[in-house]
């Protein structure tokens, strides 16, 4: 495990957040995290931002129409190709910025101000779930074309290296999350993936990073997958799915007991849920979660000192006013964690 971190049981949020204003978003993520905050992406203010659009600046024959994105494979792709190879030899990470068009959010938060804080956080979407969401001129995905899959995570790969330069002139410490939604379908009929080629993607997007990697997957899927990788740091819905990991009790021990973290995502994205959970539901919820893995031999004590609390999700589907207060309920229920399991 890379650049050790004692998880402690702080909060992290978790992509997204429904505001139109850069600096609004980040004053509200600032105000909140004041040990892990990470950048918030901004999918209501532009499409540009939209998870499978926001990385997508610079990739070889890729083409945005009327809020549409897909590769055109009509084109040649020889010349481009090349240069992101040579780009990923020569780890030039000139060209695969985050502009601000693309990335408000990012463009706010690296004026800095985050010097008493333990890390900073950022994400980048995973190749599995880009591969599988963006498609050629003739729908298919483009995780599909041997050429493409293998340039699409090295695109990535460039995308998350440069962000955590940019980020590590705020903070030492940086986290990158891989946001892999689609590993949800992984194993199913429509998801056509192996368990190798999925370890291998993610892997080369992760070989890029020095710091902290983390992989967020808001759903159920084959964890033994995800904990195969390179990763530090798994993230995940922990408010509908916990039962999901609790499937792979020795993958879980041994991750854990390398040193790798748990990002319990206990506090919901849905307005109902959120209007009926309170900071003590959400903690009964979580030990219930954790309980699962402590009956099949995992110590509860081991598993408290691997955790950070988080939101299951990205909250930029909610209204303002949910998801902020999915960022207090997750503040509520770390602070109340720390107090009751981490106190001398």
């Amino acid at each position: 495990m890379s650049d050790r971190f004692r998880p402690e049981l702080l909060p992290v949020n978790i992509g997204s957040l429904p505001h139109g204003d850069a600096r609004e978003a980040c004053t509200a993520i600032r105000a909140r995290f004041g040990d892990i905050p990470g950048w918030p992406q901004l999918p209501r203010r532009s499409f540009l931002e939209s998870m499978y659009v926001q990385f997508s600046e610079g990739f070889p024959g890729l083409v945005l129409d009327e809020n549409r994105v897909y590769v055109d494979r009509n084109q040649d792709l020889s010349a481009d190709l090349e240069r992101l190879y040579l780009a990923t030899l020569e780890n030039d990470l000139s060209s695969y910025a985050l502009t601000p068009s693309y990335a408000a959010g990012l463009t706010e938060w690296l004026k800095g101000g985050f010097e008493n804080c333990r890390a900073v956080k950022g994400q980048v979407t995973g190749p599995i779930s880009w591969g599988l969401a963006v498609v050629d001129q003739d729908l298919r995905p483009i995780l599909y074309d041997e050429v493409l899959a293998d340039a699409l995570a090295k695109h990535l790969r460039l995308k998350a290296a440069w962000q955590e330069r940019e980020l590590r002139q705020l903070h030492s410490r940086v986290m990158v999350f891989l946001d892999e939604p689609y590993m949800s379908s992984f194993g199913s009929a429509y998801v056509s993936v192996s368990g190798e080629q999925a370890i291998a993607l993610i892997d080369e997007v992760l070989s890029g990073l020095e710091g902290l990697k983390g992989v967020h997957c808001c759903g159920n899927t084959d964890w033994s997958v995800i904990l195969s990788t390179d990763v530090d740091i798994v993230s995940f819905d922990t408010y509908d799915y916990a039962e999901s990991l609790s499937l792979y009790p020795q993958e879980v021990k041994d991750f854990v007991e390398r040193g790798g973290i748990l990002a319990w995502g206990i506090v919901p994205r849905d307005s109902e849920a959120l209007t009926r959970e309170t900071t003590e539901t959400l903690i009964d919820r979580l030990l219930d979660a954790m309980n699962l893995l402590v009956r099949k031999g995992l110590v509860l004590d081991d598993l408290l000192a691997a955790s950070l609390i988080s939101p299951c999700c990205g909250l930029g589907t909610l209204s303002v006013q949910d998801a902020e207060r999915a960022l207090d309920l997750t503040v509520a229920v770390s602070e109340e964690m720390r107090r009751r399991y981490l106190s001398t």
